[in-house]
């Protein structure tokens, strides 16, 4: 099992296409190289999902389609 990299001091960013609220924002942490991890904003101490670049690009790509 893999585990989930400290991301105590990472860099948390909110979506681009975030309405702007404080309801329904993902945020992505930069600077964790081969990772992406995201989270839900309202849960900042919640379980993160870490993607590979590659696989966050295709997801990314296709919400923007």
């Amino acid at each position: 099992m893999k585990q989930t990299p400290d991301l105590s001091t990472a860099a948390w960013r909110k979506s681009s296409y975030s309405d702007g609220g404080d309801n329904n924002c993902v945020e992505v942490a930069g600077g964790c190289p081969g990772l992406v991890p995201v989270r839900d904003s309202k849960v900042r101490d919640g379980k993160v999902l870490v993607f590979g670049p590659a696989a966050w690009a295709l997801f990314t790509a296709q919400v923007k389609r």
